[in-house]
């Protein structure tokens, strides 16, 4: 695949239908003669909140002879559009007209081609005049810079195999799913989208991960703010490169079988003048009361999704992800501050809804019609809530009650999960409860288990740090409780780095310590993850019941020896039982009943010498008593899979509560 190189033709090669489009925009793809304008039906979808490709509409669309421009300022008293061009951007613009009664105002432009600036310059009613990038703009400038950027793509996808696979196969949460999450900009610093690509998707494939997840790549005008702070929704940010070369990292990585997440902020954007903040002089796109459009947490602007515009902006940005850049699924920032009104607010501080409650019910009706609609337009993406309290049903669908997400990180199991494992191990038996507690909630939710970039940052250390003893405990630590996590129910999302077993926490302002690769106790880790990816996509059983209880059966919890077993079961019945010693104490001839008599295979052991382990196991497998007990071998800060070979019949014991199978 050659890279893209500058655009300058229509976008070819897509995937969706147009059925379901408004007639108008249908026609402006057809007459490239004409410039595009917004028709009735447009303005009228827009104005209801309802216009799913909004994008095509508002923004900047390249014509054959220019270029035709709509932006939504329905307070200003006069909108213009300036850029480079001689004649209008060393005067005062062109005057846009507005259309009708809808706050959209228009303007076509001869002679301005794709890659030219351009700004808004609003004149409002407060006398003031303000320059302002375009909402819609699907191209920017680099930051520091602030201009729009007019732009069309020319990418011809090759991903129609991976696309046709996503929407046809079982539903995600009975597959595999391992996320590697990553910072594009610190990874390796200095890459492009197209170099990224070449590197980023043989790294990944090689440790075995089936996604990647991208902080937001959205433009953002302050690199420290991780992309978090989003002034351009409809742009991947320029530092990388072009929106096109951003498709071909894309379509790269679907060619791997990789399937790429891409977190999204409709939580909160920040109040930078030139952008979303006071766009036509008044509070457009925020909430006028700063009791609801003001963050108390991070100082940034509060979306008001009670107004159908911004409802609609947003709402489309979402579909605009999925449909322009084949994006497989968004991973939505920081749910919990739009759920609630007094998040983070005091008594006083807040507004109640009109029942009186603390619930936000614009968002609620926000996030189930985006939830509905995605999922029905875009069979195989996926919606994922960042949610951190236990809001019932994030998870579950509209028509049942839930807000209608495919999962949500199960913030609570990386919360206790951590706390525990930071505790000197003599100590850990005080605290068993606090590993052995998600076990109760593990499938209240469809649950994604993160340890992501908050995990290690601002004073939290490196994940490996985050462990006691010395170097060596703390890479056995390491091992064996990614050996835990893999079998767990819930898919798992790991941040980049925890794999070079670093010990210094991670900052976006210089790269992954990539020597660390070279040493031979990190390359131990290294393969133990990409052992650990490999053989629990081999084995169903680790993934096709993470949301049912029959997926899960209890064997052991064992406080004063810091050991816990569990079995996990495939829905054909068959087992991969996970045995974790979380001890530096190695257990010889530990007495265990398994829930299956006969024979067990060793898939995994953490403690392997390749590893950079003891080597402490059990000759690559054991056989139980008919009863199901046996003495097994687990090396210290361990865990082990092992996998019940069944007989010709497989005779299930009383501790075991999947139904007998027959082979």
């Amino acid at each position: 695949m050659t890279p893209p190189a500058t655009v300058a033709k229509p976008t070819s090669g897509r995937s969706r239908k147009t059925r379901r489009q408004p007639p108008a925009v249908v026609a402006h793809r057809q007459q490239a003669l004409i410039p595009p304008r917004p028709g009735d039906l447009d303005l009228h979808l827009f104005g209801e909140g309802r216009h799913e490709r909004l994008w095509e509409v508002l923004g900047a669309h390249p014509y054959e002879g220019g270029t035709a421009f709509a932006v939504w300022a329905p307070n200003a008293v006069e909108v213009r559009v300036v850029g480079d061009t001689p004649g209008w951007g060393e005067s005062d613009g062109i005057v846009m007209a507005e259309l009708g009664t809808s706050g959209v105002w228009h303007a076509a432009v001869p002679g301005v081609g794709v890659g030219e600036r351009y700004k808004y310059r609003i004149h409002c009613q407060d006398g003031t005049v303000r320059e302002k990038a375009d909402p819609m703009a699907t191209a920017t400038e680099c930051p520091p810079a602030t201009a729009s950027v007019v732009y069309r793509s020319d990418h011809t996808w090759s991903d129609a195999s991976w696309m046709r696979q996503r929407a046809t196969g079982a539903p995600h949460h009975q597959r595999p799913m391992s996320i590697y999450e990553v910072h594009l900009g610190s990874w390796r610093p200095g890459l492009s989208y197209v170099e990224v690509a070449d590197q980023l998707v043989e790294y990944v494939v090689d440790l075995g991960f089936t996604h990647i997840e991208l902080m937001p790549v959205m433009e953002h005008p302050y690199g420290p703010s991780w992309g978090y702070q989003v002034t351009g929704y409809y742009a991947p940010t320029a530092r990388f490169g072009t929106p096109d070369q951003f498709r071909y990292l894309v379509d790269r990585m679907h060619a791997a079988g990789i399937g790429v997440l891409l977190d999204w902020v409709p939580a909160h954007f920040p109040r930078d003048d030139w952008a979303l903040a006071r766009f036509d002089g008044t509070a457009l796109y925020e909430h006028a009361d700063p009791r609801r459009g003001e963050h108390p947490d991070w100082g940034s602007l509060v979306f008001n999704l009670g107004r159908h515009e911004v409802h609609n902006f947003l709402f489309a940005n979402a579909l605009y992800w999925l449909e322009e850049f084949h994006i497989d699924g968004l991973r939505v920032d920081a749910v919990a501050s739009m759920l609630y009104l007094d998040y983070s607010r005091q008594p006083g501080q807040w507004v109640p809804n009109h029942h009186g409650g603390n619930e936000d019910l614009d968002t609620l009706a926000f996030l189930k019609e985006l939830n509905t609609v995605v999922y029905r337009e875009h069979p195989g993406a996926m919606v994922i809530a960042e949610e951190s309290t236990a809001w019932p049903g994030v998870s579950r669908p509209v028509d049942g009650g839930g807000l209608g997400f495919g999962f949500k990180w199960n913030m609570g199991w990386m919360h206790d999960t951590l706390q525990y494992i930071g505790k000197d191990p003599v100590y850990r038996k005080y605290h068993q409860d606090t590993l052995t507690l998600p076990m109760l909630y593990a499938f209240s939710e469809n649950y994604i288990l993160p340890i992501s970039h908050d995990e290690v940052v601002h004073g939290k250390g490196a994940l490996a740090a985050k462990f006691p003893g010395d170097r060596w405990q703390r890479l056995a630590g390491l091992r064996g409780l990614l050996g835990y996590m893999w079998a767990f129910p819930g898919k798992q999302l790991l941040f980049m780095g925890a794999e070079l077993a670093l010990e210094h926490e991670w900052s976006e302002q210089q790269g992954l310590f990539w020597p660390a690769a070279s040493l031979p106790e990190v390359a131990g880790v290294r393969r133990a993850l990409t052992d650990l990816n490999t053989v629990y996509r081999a084995h169903s059983a680790l993934w096709t019941q993470d949301t049912t209880p029959a997926g899960l059966g209890w064997i052991v919890g064992d406080a004063e020896s810091n050991l816990v077993a569990f079995v996990r079961y495939d829905l054909d019945g068959s087992a991969v039982a996970c045995l974790s010693n979380f001890s530096p104490i190695p257990r010889e001839s530990y007495s265990i009943t398994l829930p299956r008599a006969g024979r067990w295979t060793e898939l995994i052991n953490t403690d392997a010498s390749e590893y950079g382990g003891t080597g402490t196991g059990n000759l690559g497998g054991l056989t139980t008593g008919e009863d199901g007990s046996v003495e097994i071998q687990i090396g210290p800060l361990t865990t082990i899979w092992l996998r019940h070979e069944p007989t010709e019949l497989t005779e299930l014991t009383e501790t075991d509560e999947t139904p007998e199978t027959v082979r």
